[in-house]
């Protein structure tokens, strides 16, 4: 079964894959980088209506190498995860500066660019260039897991050492582009976390996690650590229909774009207690209490409308709030 691997998955995309998908329609390595950056920790449904929207308004390296970061970050507002658009912007800049414009062909320099590792420059250079390169993501790790029954979490490096030798030994001879995007629909599809669909798998007679009733133990998680909670209060500051933004600085949480003030409710004689939530990053969680002050007194910093706040580059749990506010603010 190992050895028919690849074959197996190959007439399974012909058959049952998804063939598309926007960035499935172009050879062209941007638009291909573009929809793998995207697609990093995001689902394909969220990624595809961002991902026509950035390539309108950046149609090619050169639009996004030189636009404003700010430009970037806007079009970027809402998918989350920013820094992968400071990235790409960087990456374009680089491609630039170092490889004439265009998008290099070579893995090694594909790899080296800002926010593409192995597996992504990988995943870029088959389906631009027909590259035999093996791809390692979170979804074709449990692939491997569960298929294999390789024990340990799939982060640990001794486990991931194995896993990418196992990757570069099922590479086929050719129709490296069907058989990449073959696992990633299988990993993201029937093998997913939570509801695998094993009858429907066209590997499943072979899967070590299935024969051995498994499935839902494979891969195994990574030991679990309590997330530190952090707390802050931002201030909902509206004036003439107008809120109070101020950007953040160029380092630490949401780098670069708009926020509401983080301050001291005390300070404000009269102010309303609007809603808590906390948000979760990788090292912490944060508690968020947003409280409305109307003022008539000027403030420094960027005031916006409702409509301006909304399509300016801001972090998700500002948009929240927006959402919860905008009644009031037509």
């Amino acid at each position: 079964m190992t050895q028919e691997f690849s074959a197996i998955l190959i007439e399974w995309q012909k058959r049952h894959g998804r063939r598309d998908l926007p960035w499935q329609k172009s050879s062209d390595p941007y638009a291909i980088w573009v929809s793998e950056i995207m697609l990093q920790q995001t689902q394909v449904a969220a990624v595809i209506p961002y991902y026509l929207r950035f390539l309108e308004r950046f149609p090619d390296l050169a639009a996004l190498a030189h636009a404003r970061e700010d430009e970037v970050l806007r079009a970027w507002s809402g998918l989350g995860y920013y820094t992968r658009a400071r990235n790409l912007r960087r990456a374009a800049q680089l491609v630039v500066e170092q490889h004439c414009g265009a998008f290099p062909r070579a893995l090694e320099d594909i790899a080296a660019l800002p926010g593409i590792g192995r597996s992504t420059a990988a995943a870029i250079a088959a389906f631009a260039y027909g590259t035999r390169a093996a791809i390692l993501d979170g979804n074709v790790k449990r692939v491997f897991s569960r298929f294999f029954g390789i024990e340990g979490h799939p982060g640990e490096k001794g486990v991931e050492n194995r896993m990418w030798e196992k990757a570069e030994s099922l590479l086929p001879e050719s129709e490296i582009g069907c058989y990449t995007q073959a696992l990633m629909d299988l990993g993201a599809g029937l093998c997913s976390r939570r509801n695998p669909d094993c009858a429907k798998c066209p590997l499943n007679s072979g899967c070590i996690a299935r024969l051995s009733g498994r499935v839902h133990e494979l891969p195994q998680p990574a030991p679990k650590k309590a997330l530190p909670l952090r707390k802050t209060t931002f201030l909902v500051l509206a004036r003439e229909g107008r809120l109070l933004f101020e950007r953040r600085p160029e380092k630490g949480v949401w780098a670069g774009l708009l926020c509401f003030p983080e301050a001291d409710p005390s300070e404000f004689s009269e102010s309303e207690k609007l809603f808590a939530f906390v948000h979760t990053f990788t090292h912490f969680r944060l508690e968020i209490e947003a409280v409305l002050v109307e003022t008539g007194k000027h403030r420094e910093g960027i005031w916006l409308s409702m409509e301006e706040a909304l399509a300016s580059p801001i972090p998700n749990p500002v948009r929240k709030i927006l959402d919860r506010i905008r009644q009031p603010f037509p």
